[in-house]
């Protein structure tokens, strides 16, 4: 039987958790149960491992972190749902576009519950309403295991995504559940779509752990 541990982290520092993610990625091992961890974060802006600078307009007192997840720039901050995916891609044997495939497919599955229509753009990863980006992805496999992974705009302030390209992409606007009438608490938002997850990429038993990591 398959499990998948969920942790919900409450609101944590990105620094702070990404640094979980990488210890925790570099001493599993083959038998380590897989892992989500479902968190939101302080206002922060990440780089991914390409990310130029040039993608954020003007300089404000929110923080930039440059990470090394895939992708350009995007914003976290309170309201925004983030869960982070940590898979053993080759004991599950997922390629890496299986993996972006299978989340997209999940934030879509979701937001059809809604009545919400999204859909996935090969060119840029993510889920997007009548254009407008709703979910973000940025992901990093090292050891064969994938950490990082997807937000979700659910009912925060949109206003930091105006000072810069989102994902690198001038003029792409952003959008959230509670723009289409989706009126759920970010808890409630990720017992569903964990769920979904769970079900796409085929776990037996999904477990939901203690409220911290470490």
């Amino acid at each position: 039987m398959t499990e998948l541990l969920v942790r919900t982290l409450g609101i944590r520092p990105y620094g702070e958790v990404w640094q979980a993610m990488r210890e925790f990625t570099d001493s599993r091992n083959g038998s380590s149960p897989d892992e989500l961890w479902v968190v939101e974060h302080p206002p922060v802006f990440t780089l991914g491992q390409a990310g130029k600078r040039e993608h954020i307009l003007r300089e404000s007192d929110i923080p930039i972190v440059k990470s090394d997840r895939g992708g350009q720039v995007t914003y976290h901050g309170p309201g925004q749902l983030v869960i982070y995916l940590l898979f053993d891609l080759r004991r599950n044997s997922l390629g890496v576009r299986d993996l972006v495939s299978g989340i997209e497919n999940a934030i879509i599955k979701l937001l059809k519950g809604w009545d919400i229509e999204s859909e996935a753009q090969k060119q840029a990863p993510g889920v997007y309403v009548s254009g407008r980006k709703i979910a973000a992805l940025g992901l990093r496999v090292r050891r064969g295991c994938s950490y990082h992974g997807l937000s979700l705009n659910v009912a925060m302030d949109l206003t930091p995504f105006e000072a810069i390209n989102p994902c690198g992409y001038e003029g792409l606007e952003i959008t959230q559940l509670r723009a289409h009438g989706v009126d759920e608490s970010v808890s409630a938002v990720a017992q569903s779509l964990v769920n979904e997850i769970g079900h796409t990429f085929r776990y037996d038993d999904v477990i939901w752990c203690d409220n911290n990591k470490g």
